[in-house]
């Protein structure tokens, strides 16, 4: 009997539809039960290989420590996850779907902060004003913190994201934020605006492999392209 294969794949929303697509499409059906709320799916004809549906971020996980062999997740998620965590993952193949770019937004009415040097700029207007820091929403805290160091701003303090990053700043969390966005409407629709320089990642979709599992997965990668 061949050995047993386990795929992460997206659990909602459109990277969901589109990662069923994507092996769809290689003449890999994706069977899914009917229940409603069922984790688990097959691929037609191919018994041996096992699909479980998880939210985007854990199939990073997952793939680090081993439980999956393959998954479809975001490079975002890969770029900011440990970098003990990164070392365990190969990127097979980046997909063609799920683009965002990871960006440093700032209120609309903030007329003088157009780019990051300006930024660092009012950070130190802040600190000196307010004996505060300025304060960097985000759901993203490595990617940041190495894209504001890189940047050479240091006047600022993270502030964990645990919902919608862009009404922190309306609600006084903090006075800027970093997201990911696909077209930019949420943050406008907020009154809040990309720096010209802000694009702290381009990322997309990505096929991963658990890099110890490479040789085993071969046979099975080839029939994905």
């Amino acid at each position: 009997m061949k050995e047993l294969i386990t795929i992460g794949l997206p659990s909602k929303g459109r990277l969901k539809e589109k990662s069923i697509l994507f092996f769809n499409d290689r003449g890999l059906k994706i069977v899914q039960s009917k229940k409603e709320r069922n984790y688990f799916g097959a691929i037609e004809n191919k018994p041996n290989v096992k699909i479980i549906f998880l939210h985007a971020k854990e199939i990073i996980q997952r793939i680090g420590d081993g439980t999956l062999d393959i998954g479809i997740s975001g490079l975002d998620l890969l770029k900011e996850s440990d970098i003990n965590l990164q070392s365990k993952i190969n990127i097979q193949k980046k997909l063609d779907y799920g683009n965002a770019n990871l960006v440093i937004a700032v209120p609309d009415d903030w007329v003088d902060v157009q780019t990051i040097a300006d930024l660092e700029e009012i950070s130190f207007d802040i600190r000196s004003k307010r004996n505060t820091r300025l304060r960097v929403a985000t759901k993203y805290p490595n990617l940041t913190n190495d894209f504001l160091i890189s940047k050479g701003v240091t006047q600022y303090k993270l502030i964990p994201s645990l919902g919608a990053t862009e009404t922190y700043p309306f609600i006084g969390s903090s006075e800027i934020i970093t997201d990911i966005t696909s077209t930019g409407k949420t943050l406008a629709d907020n009154n809040l605006r990309v720096l010209k320089d802000g694009v702290i990642l381009s990322s997309n979709a990505c096929l991963f492999i658990a890099k110890k599992k490479a040789a085993k997965l071969q046979p099975f990668l080839k029939s994905l392209g």
